[in-house]
């Protein structure tokens, strides 16, 4: 239905927070900056040498902190390296909420990692499927497969887009008006609600140090309907969650328009206008998201 996205076992997650998992002192900060979901990372930022022992700081920094409020999840190595199943052997176990799969191009590679999870799953007793599995979508071939991949029967909730990869593949310029990343974006917000799978997480931004940037690139994602950010960096976690969150001036808007809706709808009409906005169920249904957020991140 048209209002399915605000489904009350919907539990949304803003901010993903990278760090190496081989850096001990970083993987320690990385709990306490109030990230909504952290990825330990066995990926690009670990050397080939350091990746069997990375995997063992996976599991010690989760097992460590099993009250920790963030998501716990890892980013593997992709399906196509030597190293990706020794990854979800590894790494799979209680502390361990969600597994990140980078480079994702087509059903065949996502259907290979469910049968390794599921496999990990019942090797520790885990109920099979309650992982999470989150495919970085990050190539041309991912951007035109993503709707193949959504909309097939899978434990997916959402995709993450990865901006750097996805540049590097088509040779584009990404300047920060990241004109070039609006139609990834867009394949990736309609094939995330054709799979009726939950909003997409928005790339990273590289440039650690400009919060402008940083901020105008969370609105870019969010006008395309993305409901969070991957962040590389402590400082970008506030930044992600100002963006991403309900502001007061929106929750007090979508409180005016579903009142001003319910009393009209009371009288028998059911288009009405408030400050020169026409409203009609669509504007209402998205206040009614807005509020539905606020309550999940506000209270």
């Amino acid at each position: 239905g048209i209002n399915s996205m605000s489904n009350s076992d919907f539990t949304p997650v803003r901010s993903f927070l990278f760090t190496p998992a081989n850096h001990p002192r970083r993987v320690e900060k990385v709990f306490e900056v109030g990230a909504d979901a952290v990825i330990l990372d066995l990926e690009d930022a670990v050397a080939v040498s350091e990746k069997p022992e990375a995997r063992q700081c996976v599991v010690d920094a989760f097992s460590g902190r099993p009250d920790s409020p963030a998501r716990h999840y890892v980013r593997v190595n992709s399906i196509d390296t030597p190293y990706c199943e020794e990854d979800i052997k590894a790494c799979v176990g209680p502390w361990l909420q969600g597994v990140v799969l980078p480079k994702v191009e087509s059903r065949s590679c996502v259907n290979h990692l469910e049968r390794l999870l599921a496999a990990a799953e019942a090797e520790q007793g885990l109920p099979v499927g309650s992982l999470d599995l989150m495919p970085i979508i990050e190539t041309a071939a991912g951007v035109e497969s993503a709707k193949k991949i959504a909309t097939a029967d899978s434990r997916i909730k959402r995709f993450a887009f990865g901006g750097g990869d996805y540049t590097l593949d088509l040779n584009y310029e990404w300047h920060a008006d990241e004109a070039v990343l609006a139609y990834a974006r867009a394949k990736l917000s309609h094939a995330a609600r054709l799979g009726n799978l939950e909003p997409p997480i928005d790339t990273v931004v590289l440039q650690i140090k400009d919060n402008e940037r940083f901020l105008r690139s969370a609105r870019q994602g969010k006008q395309f309907g993305f409901g969070g950010k991957l962040c590389i960096h402590p400082d970008q976690i506030a930044l992600t969650h100002e963006v991403f969150t309900p502001s007061e001036s929106e929750i007090a808007h979508a409180r005016a328009v579903v009142s001003a809706f319910e009393a009209a709808e009371a009288a028998g009409s059911a288009s009405i206008q408030l400050d020169g906005y026409f409203i009609d169920y669509p504007i209402v249904y998205k206040s009614q998201r807005i509020l539905a957020l606020a309550e999940k991140f506000l209270n």
